[in-house]
C-alpha cells in the first residue's frame, strides 16, 4: 500500500510505498527527505497542504524564538521525532514568522503542539513536555 506525503520543502505531494517509510524516502521532485531524522521548519502555507494531503500524522510544534520554553521543548521535540521516525512526521512552525497561523489554529499561547491527521486537527497540548511525554501523546494519537 502507497502512503501519500507532502514533501515539506517543496511542497510536492508523494506516493511511498508503506515498507520503504523507515528507509529514508526523498521527494521524486527535489530529492529531499520526506521523512526526516529531525523536525523540519514549514510555512503556514506548506502546513495547511500537509494536513490536508499526508496520510501519516503531522505532529507541529507552533513556537517562537522569543519564548523560552519554547526554545526549552526543541530538543526534546527533536528527541521524540527520532524515536517516531516512520510512524508520524513532525515540523516546526514559527508563529513569528506566520502569524496568520494564531488566527487559523486559534493558538493562544506555545509552545503548543498539534496533530493533524485524515486531513484534520485531531488533538493538541499545550505547554513545555520532555520527550518521553511527546512520544506518549504521539503514540495515543496513533492509536484506533
Amino acid at each position: 500500500m502507497n502512503v501519500k506525503l507532502l514533501c515539506l520543502a517543496c511542497a510536492q505531494a508523494n506516493r511511498v510505498p508503506e515498507q520503504r517509510l523507515l528507509q529514508s524516502p526523498k521527494c521524486g521532485r527535489c530529492g529531499a527527505p520526506l521523512i526526516a531524522d529531525q523536525p523540519t521548519d514549514i510555512s503556514f502555507d506548506t502546513l495547511q497542504k500537509a494536513a490536508r494531503t499526508d496520510d501519516l500524522p503531522l505532529i507541529v510544534d507552533f513556537w517562537a524564538a522569543w519564548c523560552g520554553p519554547c526554545r526549552m521543548m526543541a530538543p526534546e521535540f527533536a528527541k521524540a521525532a527520532m524515536g517516531m521516525k516512520g510512524r508520524a512526521r513532525f515540523a516546526k512552525l514559527d508563529t513569528e514568522a506566520f502569524p496568520q497561523a494564531g488566527a487559523r489554529y486559534d493558538i493562544r499561547g506555545i509552545p503548543l503542539l498539534i496533530a493533524f491527521a485524515g486531513g484534520r486537527e485531531s488533538k493538541r497540548q499545550a505547554g513545555m513536555m520532555p520527550s518521553e511525554g511527546i512520544t506518549k501523546w504521539v503514540e495515543s494519537q496513533l492509536s484506533p
